[in-house]
């Protein structure tokens, strides 16, 4: 396995998507956009309270999504790194895409005449 499947990798990826994955959190990024918002104007878009924006604000802070300048008597936030929004609109296309049903997956199951699977008369004959 490459270094990029090394263990402590894959938790750092998995520890972002968790973060991506509260839909606060998605409609904070996606209100933000690829210039810079105040706490304000992230209330006034996503409606959410003071309080919920800042605590996500934090968390998104905390893994590097977002940055935060002082200008004035306010705080702005804006992306790290806009390529971000390309990734959540990439997901955001591939949910909207058909997939794969549980009952599609459960109508393609395999039948076997025995309840041993093929590989198993393999074995047997040996």
């Amino acid at each position: 396995m490459g270094e990029f499947f090394g263990e402590t990798n894959v938790e750092h990826v998995a520890k972002l998507f968790k973060i991506l994955g509260d839909t606060n959190r998605l409609r904070i990024l996606l209100a933000i956009g690829k210039g810079e918002s105040s706490v304000s104007q992230i209330i006034e878009v996503t409606s959410l309270s003071q309080t919920l924006v800042s605590f996500h604000l934090r968390a998104l802070r905390e893994v590097g999504f977002v940055t935060a300048e002082r200008q004035g008597a306010f705080i702005y936030y804006r992306l790290f790194n806009s390529d971000l929004l390309d990734l959540v609109s990439e997901f955001q296309e591939y949910a909207s895409k058909e997939t794969v049903s549980k009952e599609t997956v459960e109508n393609k199951k395999v039948e076997f005449s025995s309840p041993c699977p093929p590989i198993c008369k393999i074995f047997k004959g040996r």
